[in-house]
Parts: C-alpha cells; sequence; structure tokens
C-alpha cells in the first residue's frame, strides 16, 4: 500500500508540475514569468562571474545558483511527457554540464565560459514564446531568437578570450578588454589597439569574424525580410507561411492558420 500511496504522490506532483510549466492558467503564466526572471538572474551571475570569483561569497553564491539549476532539470524531467526524449535533447545536455562545472567551479574553471549556453537554453524554452504570443508579439520572435543567438556568442566568445589569453587575476577591467575585443573582431571593425598573440590568437579572431558575421546576417534577415506566421504544415511540418497562406506552399496543403484578430 506505501509504494501505492508514493506512486499517487508522484504522480499528482508530475501533473501539478506539467499545468505549471506547460499550462496556460493564469497561475501557470505567473510561474512562468517567476521562471523566467529567475533563469536571467542566473545568466546575469554567470556574466559577472569575472567579476566575482575572487570574492569570499562567490562559492557561496555558486553553489547556490547550482541548487537553483538542479531543481529546475529535475521539475522539468518530472513534469515531461516523455523523460528519456527531454534528456536526449541539446537543452538537456547544455543544461546538465552547466550544473557540472557549477558543482566543480575549481577544476573546471577554464570551461566557466560556457556557462552562457544557459541562454541560448533559455531561447529554446516554449514557455517563453507563449508570453509573445499572448502579447501579440508573434512576428517578433525569430527577430529575438537572433538577437539571443548573437549575445550568446558575444559572451561565450569574451569569456573563451577573457579565459585563455587576458586573466592574469580576476577584475573587471581585463573581462572588458575581452569584450572590447570581440564587439571590435565580430564586427570587423578591428582597431588593432587589442590583438591576441601568436597564432592561437589569430585563428581565434577569424573563427570569431567568420561566425559573427554570419549571425548578424542572420538578424538582418529576421529584421528586414517580409513577416511570415509561424504555423506547422499537418501534412510536411512547414512552419513558416504567408500570413493569407490558405495551402502550404511545400505540399499544397490545406492549411488553417489562427488569425489574430487584426
Amino acid at each position: 500500500m506505501k509504494a501505492g500511496e508514493d506512486s499517487s504522490t508522484i504522480a499528482q506532483l508530475r501533473d501539478r508540475l506539467r499545468r505549471l510549466y506547460h499550462g496556460r492558467t493564469p497561475a501557470a503564466f505567473r510561474f512562468q514569468v517567476v521562471a523566467v526572471v529567475i533563469d536571467l538572474a542566473i545568466i546575469a551571475f554567470f556574466i559577472a562571474t569575472p567579476v566575482l570569483q575572487d570574492k569570499p561569497s562567490f562559492l557561496w553564491l555558486d553553489y547556490a545558483v547550482a541548487a537553483l539549476v538542479a531543481a529546475d532539470m529535475a521539475a522539468r524531467l518530472l513534469a515531461s511527457n516523455d523523460m528519456f526524449r527531454l534528456m536526449k535533447q541539446p537543452t538537456s545536455w547544455v543544461d546538465g554540464f552547466i550544473l557540472l562545472t557549477l558543482l566543480m567551479p575549481t577544476a573546471l574553471a577554464n570551461l566557466g565560459f560556457l556557462r552562457i549556453l544557459r541562454l541560448w537554453s533559455l531561447s529554446r524554452n516554449g514557455s517563453l514564446w507563449r508570453h509573445f504570443e499572448m502579447r501579440g508579439l508573434r512576428p517578433w520572435r525569430e527577430a529575438s531568437q537572433a538577437v539571443i543567438n548573437l549575445l550568446t556568442f558575444l559572451f561565450v566568445i569574451t569569456g573563451f578570450v577573457y579565459t585563455f589569453f587576458f586573466r592574469t587575476g580576476t577584475g573587471l577591467e581585463n573581462y572588458i578588454d575581452a569584450l572590447y575585443f570581440t564587439v571590435a573582431t565580430v564586427t570587423t571593425t578591428g582597431f588593432g589597439d587589442i590583438v591576441l598573440p601568436g597564432m592561437a590568437g589569430k585563428l581565434t579572431a577569424i573563427a570569431t569574424m567568420i561566425i559573427g558575421i554570419s549571425l548578424f546576417v542572420r538578424l538582418a534577415q529576421a529584421l528586414f525580410r517580409p513577416h511570415k506566421v509561424f504555423f506547422p504544415c499537418p501534412q510536411c511540418g512547414l512552419q513558416r507561411h504567408e500570413p493569407d497562406a490558405v495551402h502550404c506552399k511545400a505540399c499544397g496543403h490545406l492549411l488553417n492558420i489562427p488569425d489574430d484578430g487584426n
């Protein structure tokens, strides 16, 4: 009987978490907003880590964030209809790696800059974009994702440059130098007053410019190309269509795109 009660309790917990993470009720939306705000605070902590890591309270903050990330991962697994499928997704692998760097901040100090990938993981969160749709901001989804991808790349490269080229200690000045170099390289401005030494530095600058330009082009396309709506075609899965499309341009299947009331 006790085993059955435990099973029932877990089932109730999973059902409650499923409603909170994936529901559309006012309580669910409040929970999702709080979850996004906490995620943004965690990301701000990751960005500020180079400045904070010499502070006496840094390890306490680090382990507190590890507890939040672990709790979020466990809750999302319980809320999922297919736990194994969720565990195989790239976002789950990213979150697992971030948790590992939080639990071993000293041993994995040189990989700490990859924690900012949590921002990319957040951008794949369906509840975040549901709030966009609720506020009539669906046309800005693609542009917002392009901005998030660019920001993630900027901070990943900044962290990499700071960790392997600029860090002679911790502090804001060296991190700002790394950010300055990254922005100047990505925008191909190339002021030349800060350069990375050696062949590794040149290869880093080349890779940064190539990927950065690609992300800028992607952002420009999202901002300036004609607006299309997101609606998966039931037949072929094509997601982007003209706002007034009646048939899918890929397979010709009849579409029933919801009208936003405009």
